[in-house]
């Protein structure tokens, strides 16, 4: 599998560098995400560059009409690495270094058990990657989203990734509006002010297009996910990850559930969850109203770290009992560079019991820290 690699002609190292010191020492200039922010969309779709990083992650499970299942991941990131990336009197010419753009794109083969992955990094420039109202897109070279009715609260969405050996387009069509986490405005991720992230998601995205994968195209359907965040310095000192589910039942019910995890192996108390029922409304669910039981550690050949690949998830006061399971077990992202710890991200399958009846669904997972602690920095969990 051959790494895409365009658009790395300005200097990887120095650039990784510049985004080492960016994660462990957070500049100062950037707001911080806290209590009693005033969410406008469209506007807060797209970029906040007052913040010092920020994510537009787009994950998914799709099928052909003969049955073959895929996942999907095409993620979308921005680091500011200058003060001025904040400040629009303090810009320079197109070529200066304010913000640096990463992106990841990932297709599981299910049936074969295979994923395929790349990876790629820009600078803005004159218009080689950002995430803009007026153009209503999030872009990194040829990988876009692109919203095609940005005024509307439901407004549809297009995904497109090209690589060597595959691809992706995508049609997204929004069942629910978008969802605000956390409580006032935030997410938090960390005791202490500004140890948060503001964070938004559409989490039933009806989802139409096709699959290339070496040579063979595809005609897929299914249900895609859509988390956006931005923040800056969201992590606490003795933390050493996180772990994150989107949970898509076939009730037309979604939960969000995280817990980040201190470096003895406990959760921290501060994480929590989503509960989304039928007509979209949401529901903030405290630590102490989840159970997420981790079991069948998976050792990567790649990294050493070893993930839990089945789970057992529960909430009692939705009456809810899940199970999740890998569709299996080698969807792991090994990061070749500082901007992005190494993480496990992918496709799961959920089966258990609402109240009385049997339920079942599908999302994703994803699982940091497992290889090595994750670095106090601006990256520090969803």
């Amino acid at each position: 599998m051959k790494s895409e690699r365009r658009g790395f002609g300005w200097g990887v190292f120095g650039v990784g560098m510049l985004l080492l010191v960016a994660l462990l020492v957070p500049l100062r200039g950037f707001d911080r995400a806290r209590p009693g922010y005033d969410f406008q969309f469209p506007q807060d779709h797209f970029s906040h560059p007052a913040f010092q990083v920020e994510w537009w992650y787009y994950t998914g499970n799709l099928r052909t009409s003969e049955g073959r299942l895929f996942g999907f991941e095409l993620t979308f990131f921005r680091l500011g690495v200058s003060e001025a990336s904040g400040n629009q009197q303090q810009k320079g010419t197109a070529w200066d270094l304010d913000d640096v753009y990463l992106a990841h794109f990932a297709l599981s083969d299910i049936a074969a058990e295979q994923f395929h992955k790349t990876e790629r990094l820009n600078r803005a420039g004159p218009g080689l990657a950002g995430a803009a109202l007026g153009q209503a897109r999030v872009w990194n070279g040829n990988w876009e989203v692109r919203w095609l009715e940005p005024l509307s609260p439901l407004g549809a969405q297009r995904l497109r990734a090209v690589s060597e050996d595959f691809s992706l387009e995508l049609a997204l069509t929004p069942a629910k509006p978008p969802v605000v986490h956390g409580e006032d405005g935030i997410s938090r991720k960390a005791d202490g002010p500004g140890r948060a992230s503001h964070y938004i998601s559409f989490t039933r995205l009806s989802a139409t297009g096709t699959i290339g994968l070496l040579g063979k195209q595809y005609t897929v359907d299914g249900l895609a996910w859509m988390d956006h965040e931005f923040s800056t310095d969201s992590m606490g000192s003795g933390q050493a990850g996180w772990d994150w589910m989107s949970v898509q039942l076939d009730n037309a019910e979604e939960l969000m559930l995280y817990r980040m995890r201190h470096k003895d192996g406990s959760t921290d108390p501060i994480s929590s969850g989503t509960f989304i029922d039928r007509e979209g409304k949401a529901s903030h669910l405290a630590w102490n109203e989840i159970a997420m039981e981790p079991s069948e550690p998976w050792e990567s050949p790649q990294t050493g770290g070893r993930y839990p690949l089945r789970w057992k998830v529960a909430v009692p006061r939705l009456q809810l009992e899940l199970e999740c399971r890998a569709r299996f077990a080698g969807q792991e992202v090994v990061s070749r560079r500082a901007l992005s710890p190494t993480y496990w991200e992918g496709a799961v399958v959920y089966q258990g019991r609402r109240g009385e009846n049997d339920v079942g669904g599908v999302g994703y997972l994803e699982m940091t820290g497992y290889d090595k602690p994750i670095e106090i920095g601006p990256r520090g969990g969803r």
